[in-house]
């Protein structure tokens, strides 16, 4: 894990991150015991939940790309640019068939607040322009 990241990553002591550009703070943390197992990102009020396995699943897609990867990032209800991460992590062809997000209307900004969460773990390289950031595995 990188050494510059507050909290452990559980309910108790999340993670704060920043998106990448680093205009917003977020907290996340994973939840091995939900049902799915999830990380959650806690964004004001606003919980995002994800399949807890996108982050191996998004670290594997990486190393077999093997160069970066834009984030991009979208709205639920917005298309994804392809070739993205978002558009990634809403694609059939994607190791669960489909969405990564949990909850309806609020399965997007997968290329906004996993990408963090992989860097934090020291699994991927992640830009932090003031836009079109990209990743890349470690």
């Amino acid at each position: 894990m990188t050494s510059n990241v507050a909290g452990s990553g559980t309910a108790p002591d999340p993670w704060i991150l920043s998106t990448p550009p680093g205009k917003s703070d977020f907290e996340a943390w994973r939840d091995p015991d939900g049902d799915p197992p999830a990380l959650v990102v806690q964004v004001g009020t606003t919980q995002l939940r994800y399949q807890l396995r996108c982050i191996e699943d998004l670290h594997a897609m990486l190393k077999e790309r093997g160069d970066w990867v834009p984030l991009g990032h979208a709205d639920e209800q917005k298309p994804a640019a392809d070739g993205t991460v978002e558009a990634w992590g809403r694609s059939a062809a994607n190791p669960v068939g489909g969405w990564y997000g949990l909850k309806k209307g609020l399965r997007g900004r997968f290329g906004n607040y996993v990408p963090p969460v992989l860097e934090a773990l020291g699994l991927a390289e992640v830009e932090h322009n003031a836009r079109n950031n990209r990743m890349r595995a470690i």
